[in-house]
């Protein structure tokens, strides 16, 4: 999934959830790396309801 706030560039980050327990999430100027980050969904869910 492609964040709603990409730069017309494109420049963003990408967010992978294909594993249940998993939630990849890398920079999407270079995909041909693997994920940076790896998360538990009810992390990723604390962080992003801490940003709002």
């Amino acid at each position: 999934m492609k964040s709603s706030h990409s730069t017309s560039s494109g420049e963003c980050v990408e967010v992978a959830r294909s594993v249940p327990e998993v939630v990849a999430i890398r920079d999407s100027e270079v995909p041909h790396v693997q994920p940076v980050l790896r998360v538990s969904p009810r992390s990723r869910t604390a962080f992003t309801d801490s940003r709002r």
